[in-house]
């Protein structure tokens, strides 16, 4: 197949993406494909067919490592406010498949879903209304609680509300980012208003949730099998963005510690939450369990991260899938969920 490997753009998760994405254009290629690694924002300006592209500018290897801190992107931004960059749209569509790697912004929220399903662009992962929903925290925790899947009770936070009602201690997170960025766990109320201000930041809109302590899951699901569940253990702190993408800063055991009943009800939760939302090919749903033993869903990513130190790929191995495997596997997926339509 001729395919682009779609990452980066003007979104926080920009540096996973590219990660993402240099790992997934070399397992591709190494699988046979004809592969062109492409920035969304920034395109090919001199280039408006695959062919042209892939001569001119594919490579034998790509490589990307994440820095500790999450973009600036104020810096990266250009004159222009489109956040497709030229060629994009002509590029992806005489290619045979996209393979999204991007994460955040409108790779994830549904927007460019719904811009390749009017060109006829196939690409890979769940179409724009699921990708939506699971994108939109408040939506999706919505519709946990309507559909009886328990999740950590929260509330919405703008810059009009009273944080003096704010019960702590607490989590907070941007309504519709994802890699940690922006996540904080706050003691007290001085730490409270610096959180709020900083994670207004990546928008209007925050959640304050519940803080659950306990131990802390992911469960991936590819086609229709749910993977081997992953324990996420940082050495220090949280489980945030530096932690997630810097190498050895946290220990993640998979498959995880813990009796096979409990194993059974997450891997059916986690199966649940992505019919829910109506996601396909892949997906991952992460949870916190407390020292109750009881389990909360925290979120689900409709695309999940494929760096070296992501979870889904690290739960495919245990489930004996390799990476190229994984990738090769959502390709053909993503395909048939076209040509079966």
């Amino acid at each position: 197949m001729d395919i682009v490997v779609l990452a980066g753009g003007l979104s926080d998760e920009r540096e996973v993406s590219l990660s993402s994405g240099s790992q997934i254009a070399n397992a591709l290629m190494a699988n046979g494909h004809r592969v062109l690694l492409m920035d969304i924002y920034d395109g090919i300006a001199d280039c408006q067919h695959f062919q042209t592209a892939y001569e001119r500018y594919q490579v034998e290897t790509y490589r990307h490592v994440i820095a500790e801190e999450a973009p600036d992107l104020e810096k990266l931004k250009k004159d222009s406010t489109d956040l497709v960059g030229p060629n994009v749209i002509d590029i992806c569509k005489s290619c045979d498949m996209v393979f999204l790697a991007l994460h955040g912004g409108i790779g994830e929220n549904g927007q460019l879903q719904a811009l390749f399903d009017i060109y006829g662009i196939n690409y890979t992962g769940s179409g724009y209304k699921s990708s939506l929903l699971a994108m939109d925290k408040k939506i999706s925790k919505e519709l946990m609680v309507y559909h009886g899947i328990k999740t950590a009770k929260w509330q919405v936070v703008t810059r009009e509300t009273n944080i003096e009602e704010i019960q702590l201690p607490a989590v907070i997170k941007p309504n519709d980012n994802g890699s940690s960025i922006g996540v904080e766990i706050v003691e007290d109320q001085k730490q409270l208003e610096h959180s709020l201000e900083k994670a207004h930041q990546y928008g209007d809109t925050v959640l304050v949730e519940e803080k659950i302590t306990g131990r802390e899951f992911s469960v991936g699901i590819l086609g229709n099998n749910v993977l081997p569940i992953i324990e996420l253990i940082p050495k220090e702190g949280f489980y945030d963005y530096k932690n997630k993408y810097q190498q050895g800063l946290t220990e993640e055991v998979t498959p995880a510690k813990l009796p096979q009943s409990l194993t059974e009800k997450m891997q059916k939760t986690a199966w649940h939450v992505h019919q829910m939302l109506g996601l396909s090919v892949y997906s991952r749903v992460d949870f916190m369990m407390n020292d109750a033993g009881e389990l909360y869903v925290i979120e689900a990513n409709s695309l999940p991260g494929m760096t070296p130190a992501s979870l889904l790929p690290q739960e495919a191995e245990a489930a004996g899938i390799s990476y190229n495997e994984l990738c090769e596997k959502i390709v053909q997926l993503s395909y048939e969920r076209f040509t079966n339509k």
